[in-house]
């Protein structure tokens, strides 16, 4: 292309590519790894410490964890990620096949973290989601066909122990005989089983109440309590004394 000429749709596209990816490796969206690694220069033998971010099959790389556009890039399919030794400790390298392939050797900060690079890099390929799927879809297959693969069975819970059967109440005693009946109704024996005791007083007459001077509805309060009191304080006297005599 000549200079001065105007770009063409490709070097457009190029830009555009740029900044997508740009976006998406700086966006708020669920990272599926991230953190420290050394990177070990292509041409030069010494290693830089960069951020990776990763998502999906795409290894973002940047200066530091609070830059907002990243450094480079490394798409991982049709790599693999193997154990290397090297002059960094906790080193991998991420491989492609090919000569002219190029090998991303990184190095981590601890044994742990190594493990959790290699372990997420491994299953970021979509070939890798690919086996897994196929590998789900054979399983589903052998169990609708009746191909002799059992369901995982759920885990067995704690046995409970049964719940003890509540004993029968006693039921109550009967009598070993009946009271004798008159007219339908039961007659029960009129012999005294407690000590006998006095005989509560009479109750007093029924009959119509009169006012001792006059008439009852002309009779004031005071004079109608004294008069029904002293019948009622008699009474008292004749219960008291028939309760003093043996």
């Amino acid at each position: 292309m000549a200079p001065g000429s105007p770009p063409g749709p490709a070097i457009a596209a190029m830009k555009l590519n740029e900044r997508s990816l740009a976006f998406y490796a700086t966006c708020d969206a669920p990272v599926d790894n991230a953190g420290f690694l050394y990177k070990k220069g292509g041409r030069h033998a010494a290693y830089h410490r960069r951020w990776f971010v990763l998502r999906g099959n795409m290894l973002f790389y940047f200066e530091d964890a609070a830059s907002r556009e990243p450094v480079g890039v490394i798409i991982l399919e049709g790599c693999t990620v193997e154990l290397v030794e090297a002059a960094e400790e906790f080193a991998f390298a991420v491989r492609f096949a090919g000569t002219r392939a190029r090998t991303y050797v990184l190095a981590a900060e601890s044994q742990a973290a190594m493990e959790g690079w290699v372990k997420a890099l491994s299953r970021a390929s979509f070939d890798y989601l690919r086996l897994v799927v196929r590998e789900l879809e054979q399983q589903l297959a052998a169990v609708r066909g009746g191909g002799g693969m059992a369901l995982p069975q759920p885990q067995s819970l704690p046995s409970v122990p049964a719940p003890v059967p509540a004993l029968p109440l006693p039921l109550p005693r009967r009598p070993s005989a009946l009271p004798p009946k008159e007219n339908g109704c039961a007659v029960w024996s009129t012999e005294a089983t407690f000590r006998p005791g006095p005989e509560p007083p009479p109750p007093p007459p029924r009959r119509r109440a009169s006012a001792p001077h006059g008439p009852l509805d002309v009779a004031p309060f005071a004079r109608l309590h004294e008069c029904y009191g002293q019948e009622i304080r008699a009474l008292r006297g004749q219960w008291l004394s028939s309760r003093v005599q043996p």
